[in-house]
């Protein structure tokens, strides 16, 4: 699993209507945008180290003005985003392979496990995409802070 983790000011969703679903829009204000993969071999294992990654990460200013505060330390929010294409291979010519990329049927469950940890577990407010759908997400990056989250 593999997460590209934004620090925002505000981050929103939308998916535009189309002949099978209605339009979609969601939003959040200061927290994380957090675009999550999930590649092959991922598990609720994954998906509880990511969603206590996430909770706990302190990359928001204390009073000191020093990255101190996790999200929850600032009342924060989370939208929550799958992107597979962050388990994209790029190492070998220019068309990204996504051979290790998780299964809809695989992905899907554990990206809304990592958003229900999150709300659960953690007490974080949590917004998602639609999984599968083509999103336009808007967001005000603060500092700009953004990481890239993995185990291996």
């Amino acid at each position: 699993m593999i997460a590209v983790v934004q620090r925002v000011l505000k981050a929103s969703v939308t998916v535009e209507a189309t002949e099978k679903a209605n339009a979609y829009k969601e939003a959040i204000k200061a927290g994380l945008c957090v675009f999550l993969g999930v590649e092959d071999g991922d598990s609720e294992i994954q998906a509880k180290w990511i969603a206590k990654k996430l909770a706990h990460l302190r990359i928001f200013s204390d009073k000191n003005d020093k990255m101190n505060c996790s999200v929850q330390d600032i009342a924060g929010e989370v939208l929550l985003i799958s992107q597979f294409t962050l388990a994209g291979d790029c190492t070998k010519g220019n068309r990204p392979s996504f051979v290790h990329v998780a299964q809809p049927e695989i992905a899907e469950p554990l990206v809304e496990q990592v958003g229900m940890l999150l709300l659960k577990e953690h007490a974080i407010k949590v917004k998602t995409g639609i999984f599968g759908a083509m999103m336009k997400i808007d967001l005000t990056n603060d500092g700009p802070v953004t990481l890239i989250v993995q185990r291996d």
